[in-house]
């Protein structure tokens, strides 16, 4: 029997294998779309983004996270959760099925029309793996979870690339969107013991819904505030704009995803495991907190240093204006990670009510000041729109210290050394290498200065996280040995 210790640190280490290969297979076939396809097309899917997302949420409805909240959820339960999401997957296809000349109205183009109709499909197939999703999380499988998700992207990344290549401009995204959320869910089907019964009653559903109901809240409006400029930048100035914010807005996601995705696999779990030991659950929260700053901060830094140079070689100087907003961009990223899993401690507590409060009052910030700001430029939007999502670190701190004790001097020891440890580097590695004029050399350049000078400022300061990661890889290899 693995102790919770065990567990933390496989789903620790499944958790990053899955957002590492997604990110890196997302990197490379990112690379080639982005030579394939133009900002007029990319801008077209963009501007539908937050639609599918929404709807997702629905069908979700917080019934995830209420099931991993749960101490010992029943067949039942996962059984009502099932019939409920496909219902209203199907519905919210129906009723977006219908909004499609409403949402082309909206963003001048007719074109959209056919387009969301065809994109929406997901929303039907993903309402089968919800459930079966939902028991991997509460049973902290993730390594089977990370084996779904990884064949999904690496599929679904192929046939989009192929599209592409043979002319099918933005139907590409499309399908491989469609693609990836199938794949996803028949290996969610295979490697789930559960399985859906005959068996109507969601009786299950009612009892859930006063915690689940705040949770579908908190998720639409996170994704309304994650894709805000999308939608402004679409109606406001063009397609093409929208797909520059769009490429830039993929890049930094893909960056602190890469983190957030490999501590949300686990936190949340092993922090209701803690809920009754209040001490322990402090302690494995800081834990956490300085692991996630001491990955985001040179990650986020790192990518905001070279965001011009990547960008030009990998995807041609088409796609400039795309590196001058993901090197803003990147600094907002650098919290994001820390900020959900403060969110998740929230959670835990069984505070959904604040959880939504929170994210509902950034959102709101942030299209009040996205709304007034547009005739000032992209830029100036995606300048407020970075600073906004930095100081929300503060605000999730106040609620994480209300329900935990987590003080502000803990966050500032824990956070700000790597914050300030990664900004010196970063500032180093540019002074240093501003005079090579070839952008590859450059960008290797760059790349290995940074990385090595951080883990000699870490080795220097003799950071614990650094020799218990290091020392958790070295045990990994010994044992595949």
């Amino acid at each position: 029997m693995e102790t919770l210790k065990e567990k933390t640190a496989k789903g620790l280490f499944w958790g990053g294998m899955n957002n590492f290969t997604m990110q890196f297979v997302g990197l490379i076939f990112g690379i080639i779309l982005g030579r394939l396809l133009t900002p007029d097309e990319y801008g077209m899917m963009a501007v539908i983004s937050v639609f599918p997302l929404i709807a997702a949420a629905l069908q979700d409805s917080g019934f995830t996270t209420a099931l991993a909240n749960m101490k010992a959820p029943e067949h039942k339960d996962y059984n009502a959760v099932f019939w409920f999401n496909l219902i209203v997957g199907v519905s919210a296809y129906v009723v977006l099925f219908f909004c499609a000349p409403l949402i082309a109205a909206y963003n001048h183009n007719d074109a959209l029309i056919p387009l969301c109709r065809y994109a929406f499909l997901s929303l039907i197939v993903v309402g089968f793996g919800t459930a079966q999703s939902a028991y991997l999380f509460k049973h902290l499988r993730v390594d089977q979870k990370a084996k779904s998700s990884m064949t999904a992207v690496l599929t679904s990344s192929i046939v989009g690339v192929v599209m592409a290549w043979l002319g099918c401009s933005y139907w590409s995204l499309a399908t491989q969107g469609i693609v990836y959320v199938t794949v996803n869910t028949l290996f969610l089907w295979h490697y789930s013991p559960w399985h859906p019964t005959w068996e109507f009653d969601f009786s299950p559903i009612r009892r859930m819904f006063g915690f689940s109901y705040k949770i579908l809240a908190t998720t639409i409006t996170t994704h309304i505030n994650n894709n805000i400029l999308n939608v402004l930048l679409g109606h406001y100035f063009s397609q093409r704009e929208a797909g520059y914010y769009n490429q830039a807005y993929q890049w930094d996601f893909k960056g602190f995803s890469l983190i957030q995705g490999m501590i949300s696999q686990v936190a949340q779990p092993v922090l209701v495991d803690l809920r009754e030991e209040t001490g322990r659950q402090l302690n494995a929260f800081r834990k956490m907190m300085r692991f996630t700053a001491f990955i985001s901060f040179p990650l986020m830094f790192g990518l905001s240093l070279v965001a011009r140079e990547f960008i030009v070689l990998a995807l041609t100087d088409r796609w400039l204006a795309s590196a001058r907003l993901l090197q803003v961009l990147c600094l907002g990223g650098s919290v994001m990670p820390l900020c959900t899993l403060m969110s998740n401690l929230i959670i835990s507590k069984g505070k959904s009510d604040i959880f939504l409060g929170v994210t509902l009052a950034l959102g709101i910030v942030q299209i009040l000041l996205m709304v007034g700001l547009w005739p000032y430029g992209v830029r100036t939007m995606v300048v407020v729109y970075t600073v906004v999502n930095v100081v929300w670190l503060f605000v999730w701190h106040r609620f994480t210290r209300r329900l935990s004790g987590y003080r502000l001097r803990w966050l500032l020891a824990d956070v700000v050394p790597f914050a300030l440890a990664a900004a010196a580097v970063m500032g180093l590695t540019y002074v240093t290498t501003e005079g090579i004029s070839n952008l590859l050399l450059l960008l290797v350049s760059r790349i290995l200065m940074a990385a090595v000078l951080y883990y000699i400022v870490m080795k220097t300061a003799r950071v614990k996280i650094l020799d218990e990661c290091v020392n958790f890889i070295r045990d990994k290899i010994r044992h595949r040995k």
